[in-house]
């Protein structure tokens, strides 16, 4: 079967392919029942790998197009009477604006998504309907606490764990639940939407200048600040990760004055060895940080949601000060990010991402 394959074009060559072959099946020119060119044998005439046609079929069979037969190939199911429709007709026209960072190439795979969502609406049928816990429901809290003893070597009940929309509305949760009369101490320079977040709840920020390995030993001595906000690994926009040494003052810092660290575990997962640096949690025993991370920037930018990890000690803040607040992510959503971390999804996502960063010299070296 001849395809258009341009080797030259942007477009994932098992785009190029999936495309060509959904236009064909909706065009009629492959009816329901037929079954398709072997994996083979399509890969020899088009030039490309077997894995290349696999992933393209894999997203003919995700999207309902097509479905595979075991020990015989893959066949189509669409027909235009059962009124499925095009990837045409459900994408609409849509403007970004140009201060998105999004890049389709650190999204997890579309098909990926469409598969989790597939498998938690079979599993869980009505539950996505029922309202969340306030602090996020039992099973993705349980696989975050999961993920994080394995990938982090971080110890903690999903009890300490929270759910919410993305790290800005954690940020504003800690400061309710600290209190909006503390001094923050911030990284100088520092991602601006934290100062934004810390000053609109009411608080102080003072900002502490960096050196290559962190925060500057004299200004966090010199700050009367009782909260101290850190972007460890990759700070945004210095790229500056600290120091073990650095990591250590922080912890001891924050035990001789009596003060918190909320920890901003931001881009962790893409440390060049694939082993981030020891997390302030950790070193300090969880006995004074707040552990916070996302998943926007590894799974998709559209999927707000995040979490923090409170010392057992701030839990009773936590429901007296903010326990209250609704849980701010649909339940949709929780569930499929709990099935992509147990089923290893979400770790095989991290893998490829990093592969393609350390391809483009894009991940900064650990210090």
């Amino acid at each position: 079967m001849q395809l258009i394959v341009d080797q030259n074009n942007t477009t994932p060559v098992y785009l190029q392919i999936y495309r060509e072959l959904r236009n064909k099946i909706i065009s009629g020119a492959f009816p329901e029942g037929t079954r398709l060119p072997s994996k083979r044998t399509l890969a020899a005439d088009c030039g490309v790998s077997v894995a290349t046609v696999e992933h393209a079929y894999s997203v003919l069979c995700d999207e309902d197009y097509c479905r595979t037969r075991e020990r015989s190939g893959c066949y189509v199911i669409y027909s235009p009477e059962k009124s499925f429709p095009t990837a045409e007709m459900q994408t609409p026209t849509v403007t970004f604006s140009n201060d998105t960072s999004s890049d389709s190439d650190t999204l997890l795979p579309f098909s990926a998504y469409a598969a989790g969502i597939r498998r938690v609406l079979s599993s869980m049928g009505e539950n996505i309907l029922r309202k969340s816990p306030n602090n996020g429901c039992s099973w993705l809290r349980e696989a975050i606490a999961r993920y994080l003893l394995r990938s982090r070597n971080i110890e903690a009940s999903p009890e300490q764990i929270i759910i919410g929309s993305g790290a800005e509305y954690l940020y504003g949760i800690c400061i309710q639940m600290l209190g909006r009369d503390r001094v923050i101490a911030l990284e100088d320079p520092s991602y601006e939407k934290i100062h934004a977040v810390y000053t609109a709840n009411g608080a102080r920020c003072q900002m502490l200048k960096m050196d290559s390995e962190g925060i500057r030993l004299d200004e966090l001595e010199k700050t009367n600040a009782s909260v101290l906000h850190v972007t460890p690994f990759n700070s945004f926009p210095s790229g500056i990760t600290a120091s073990a040494n650095r990591r250590r003052e922080y912890t001891a810092w924050a035990k001789r004055h009596g003060a918190v660290i909320i920890e901003d575990d931001y881009d962790s997962e893409f440390a060049l060895t694939g082993t981030a640096p020891e997390t302030l949690f950790s070193m300090s025993s969880g006995r004074n940080v707040i552990y916070v991370n996302t998943f926007s920037q590894t799974v998709a930018p559209s999927i707000r949601a995040g979490y923090m990890l409170l010392p057992s000690e701030l839990l009773p803040m936590y429901v007296e000060k903010a326990g209250f607040y609704t849980c701010t992510v649909p339940m949709l959503e929780q569930f499929f990010l709990a099935d992509l971390l147990d089923s290893g999804g979400f770790e095989r996502n991290i893998n490829r991402l990093r592969h393609q960063k350390k391809s483009v010299n894009q991940i900064p070296k650990n210090g």
